[in-house]
Formats: C-alpha cells, structure tokens, sequence
C-alpha cells in the first residue's frame, strides 16, 4: 500500500537508480518507418519491422506488411501470438472471421492456420508479439520450416548489412 507522503511532488521522477541488472528500454519513435530499408524481407512482397527480439525468452514483437493478396503461409504455435491489425485485413482460411483495422487476435497454442489477405487489400500491416516458434506445414501438419526468434535475428543482421546499416543494427531490438 502506498504510503501517503503529503510533502512528496507526483511530479517529482524517482529518485533511486534502476538494479544494474536492468536491461534498457526499447523505444522505437516511428514504428511504421518512412525509411523502406528498416523493412526486412521475409518472402516476395512480404515484410517485418523488428520491434523486440527477445532472445533470453524467445519471443519477438513486430510489425508484418504484406502487398500482396492469397495465402501467406500455413503455420503452427506451439505458444500464445497476439495480434493487433494497423492497416488492411486479413483471416485465417480455417475460420470465419476476419481480422481488419482495429480488430486484436489471440491465437491459442496448438492453432495451425493459413494466413490469408484479400485481394481487395492492397496494404496489410499488423503488430505481431509471436512466443516460441512458427513451424510452417503443409495441410496435413507436415513440417516444411520454422522460424524462431533466432532467425529472424539472423534474417535482420543479413538485411541491415545489404541495405548499408550494417548487421549490429539489429542489436538496439535484442533483449
């Protein structure tokens, strides 16, 4: 319970230093980018915007954009995703409903879906927060790949060093 100090100014930081322990805040000023190079490629008109690659839990928070309509990937978690759709829409062909602007989506552990954007849709950007790993699979659950938060570090070290940011650009995003 806090203690009620009548002298003490709510404006006032606190005054004590973080543990040394503490690792540093991210803090990402324009998560959509103006700068085209801060998109990683992922497959033929297919981006992510690395916002958090956690390594020590193995997990990573970014942005998708995909320009193109059909099917995406087909892909298993064995852990949570969240998702929070900025732009366009999107649904997974084993459901019934679609993820458009505005709309937030838990994905269960255990799901496999295949992800699909419309060809109405000429921009989809969606925030991701992905635990563990996708496994891609064909329709019938065989394994096809996989990506962990250890490839996508790899897939951005690559990209900055082609695109002239040089590979420790992705470093600000490891946690």
């Amino acid at each position: 319970m806090p203690v009620d100090n009548k002298d003490a100014n709510p404006m006032m930081p606190y005054q004590y230093p973080n543990p040394v322990e503490a690792l540093p805040e991210i803090v990402v000023e324009s998560a959509i980018p103006k700068d085209e190079r801060l998109w990683v490629p992922q497959a033929e008109n297919v981006w992510f915007r690395p916002l958090c690659l956690n390594a020590s839990q193995g997990y990573w928070m970014n942005l998708l954009k995909v320009r193109k309509s059909g099917v995406l990937s087909r892909h298993r978690h064995p852990q949570a995703v969240h998702g929070f759709v900025l732009k366009g829409k999107w649904k997974y062909l084993e459901h019934d409903w679609w993820a458009q602007e505005g709309s937030y989506v838990f994905e269960p552990p255990g799901e496999t879906h295949t992800l699909y954007v419309p060809e109405d849709c000429e921009e989809m950007i969606t925030y991701f927060q992905v635990n563990g790993v996708m496994y891609y699979t064909d329709p019938w659950g065989k394994g096809n790949g996989y990506e962990d938060v250890f490839t996508k570090i790899d897939m951005c070290k690559r990209h900055f060093e082609a695109v002239g940011l040089g590979a420790d650009y992705v470093k600000q995003f490891i946690r």
